[in-house]
């Protein structure tokens, strides 16, 4: 047996995946044991669970390893650093501690992390490498293009190349400061959004506005050529020297400051983020004909965080030359702990690799479950009203009965999910033929932004029935973008064309509305009874109470908070929040039973339940 552990770790969303033998045993995020968003420490609680899920101790570990090289990174940082001196001084004051504590001696801190268990040496993967290999290597291709984009890693920003077998080659790279993921993060940080962690609001944003400002950014902001690579003009950006990503000549250009946090949407950021929402696609697709040039590939896998841009991704596929797509569902620095991991194995110890018809990665199902006696032990002792079905079917029919009436449903079941989704595991979950559950569910639930859209999960069988997509075609990760079917579409009479921003969502546009954004998009997750099990089985079941095989999809968690991985969390989200509904295995909770379950507003919800 050989066990490899990856682990990503110190500046984002840090995380740890165990592979043995070849096999994906356990990946997740520190964050949803610290309940610290984006937590970027040493993965400790998820290193411990990976290690359980497989009976192991980190002593039996043949290899560790690292997602990036470090070394090469500080010399980015000091090189730019000096490049930009003096005005980048402060800046480098604030970097510097966390250097000199734990990045730059990054042998010592993983064994520090490993309570000083394990013995052998440690391997150091490139960033971009660690992208390529957590697309590749868990596809279900047995040959195909990687593209990698994200903000930067070492130096590289982006890369392309080819896999075959167990081994990639990635023969092509973009290099820093020139970086759409930081072009994208820049636009979130000029309209009020955290860079990290609100680009998918920028992209939710974008229906609502119009592309005005294309124009600007391809004219002064970038120098774009046919094959997708562009440089930038960076006297506009700040992120190179600075502690903000844009300057004030940036915001001359866009006549005015940027829009402070918090503060109310405006018409011109809605603009903003349809007009960068364009470029990027723009830039992908001319990325996506370079690569399948060059390859000669019918089949492309990607990953890096503008992966995550599932708009730009449902237009590569549908308009790129490009037969297939596989996106690595924790496509951001969090995959890249798995892409270590399965770096080391097939591509540095030469290991063959299987390739499976639905991919090797499980619907990434890959963190904690909880059984029942836990379940059942927690809800006693808490004096918790419920209710326990005995069969899955009694369960979902139950389920889809309480959802069919207008309500809502917290749904924990199985393995939580490794990525930023939530697939089914960690859910909330709704109907989408109701007008008011899209602002119902973002202003009393998930207390956020009422713009947000929310995603359909579907029936993979009937996916074609709904949305622009081929008969069967699988999305399990929910990362491509389709449109809604015409047949499924509400003729406006122009009605709509009298609306602006926001106005936008008072118009129902399809005959499943909560899920339909304004520009008749959806973010499309296919369930299969094959990954999904029991959540199959719950779609079956709301199909045949109301004809609908498709359910309302949204993560389980609140504003400002990582998605629910116990028990505890789930109730105490469910308690604090204005959910009908909670599911946990076979238990149900309904709230108008439960003692204190009246309405609540976000400031109660931010008390939380304590659970001493």
């Amino acid at each position: 047996m050989t066990a490899v552990l990856g682990i990503s770790a110190f500046y984002h969303d840090s995380a740890a995946a165990l592979v043995v033998d070849g096999k994906i045993v356990a990946a997740a995020q520190e964050e949803r044991f610290t309940r610290k968003k984006h937590d970027e420490r040493f993965p400790k609680l998820a290193v411990e669970y990976c290690l359980a899920e497989a009976g192991l101790k980190a002593e039996n570990l043949d290899y560790v390893g690292f997602y990036e090289k470090p070394l090469q990174k500080f010399e980015r940082l000091l090189s730019t650093y000096v490049a930009y001196a003096p005005s980048g001084f402060k800046s480098f004051c604030m970097a510097m501690p966390g250097w000199l504590k734990d990045k730059l001696y990054l042998p010592r801190a993983i064994r520090k992390g490993l309570d000083g268990q394990y013995k052998k040496r440690f391997v150091f993967v490139e960033h971009h490498e660690s992208h390529a290999a957590s697309a590749f290597f868990p596809c279900p291709f047995e040959e195909c293009a990687i593209l990698t984009l994200d903000g930067v890693g070492e130096w590289h920003t982006g890369s392309f190349g080819v896999g075959r077998g167990s081994k990639i080659d990635l023969s092509h790279v973009m290099h820093f400061p020139h970086s759409l993921g930081l072009l994208y993060s820049a636009f979130t940080y000029f309209t009020g959004f955290k860079v990290n962690s609100g680009e998918y609001k920028l992209m939710g944003l974008a229906p609502y506005g119009e592309p005005k400002f294309v124009d600007l950014i391809m004219n002064n902001l970038i120098d774009l050529k046919e094959d997708g690579s562009f440089r930038m003009d960076m006297s506009y950006f700040n992120y190179c020297q600075g502690l903000t990503m844009t300057n004030d000549k940036f915001a001359r250009l866009f006549g005015g400051p940027a829009r402070q946090g918090e503060s109310q949407v405006t018409q011109r950021e809605m603009d903003l983020a349809a007009s960068v929402q364009k470029v990027t696609e723009e830039i992908m697709l001319r990325t996506g004909r370079h690569v399948h040039k060059v390859t000669g590939m019918k089949r492309l896998c990607m990953a890096g965080g503008v992966a995550l841009n599932c708009v730009a991704n449902g237009r590569l596929l549908r308009e790129g030359p490009f037969e297939d797509i596989w996106i690595q569902p924790a496509a951001g620095d969090a995959g890249g702990a798995l892409g270590t991991a399965l770096f080391i194995w097939h591509q540095l110890l030469e290991n063959p690799r299987t390739v499976q018809a639905r991919d090797q990665q499980g619907g990434s199902l890959l963190g904690p479950r909880y059984d029942e006696a836990r379940i059942r032990e927690f809800l006693d002792k808490r004096g918790v009203k419920y209710h326990h079905y005995e069969t899955d079917e009694a369960l979902c029919a139950a389920v889809a009965e309480i959802i069919a009436g207008d309500k809502v449903a917290g749904w924990v079941q199985g393995r939580m999910e490794f990525g930023p989704r939530a697939l089914g595991c960690r859910s909330i979950v709704g109907d989408p033929r109701s007008t008011n559950m899209q602002t119902n569910m973002n202003v009393r639930i998930k207390f956020r932004e009422s713009f947000r859209p929310f995603a359909p999960s579907v029936l993979e069988e009937r996916v074609d029935e709904f949305f622009e997509m081929r008969p069967r075609e699988q999305s399990p990760y929910m990362l491509l973008v389709a449109p809604v079917r015409e047949s499924q579409r509400v003729h406006l009479n122009g009605e709509a064309d009298k609306l602006f921003g926001i106005e936008k969502l008072k118009v129902k546009r399809s005959h499943i509305p909560a899920i339909t954004h304004v520009d008749y998009s959806a973010r499309v997750q296919t369930v299969d009874p094959e990954r999904h099990g029991r959540y199959y089985k719950l779609l079956k079941a709301f199909e045949q109470k109301t004809g609908c095989p498709i359910v309302i999809n949204t993560s389980f968690n609140v504003r400002g908070e990582p998605i629910v991985n116990t028990p505890e969390d789930a109730y105490r989200c469910f308690m604090g929040t204005n959910m009908d509904c909670l599911v946990l295995e076979r238990f149900v909770l309904l709230k108008d039973e439960q003692p204190g379950g009246g309405e609540l507003r976000n400031e109660e919800y931010l008390r939380q339940f304590a659970l001493d």
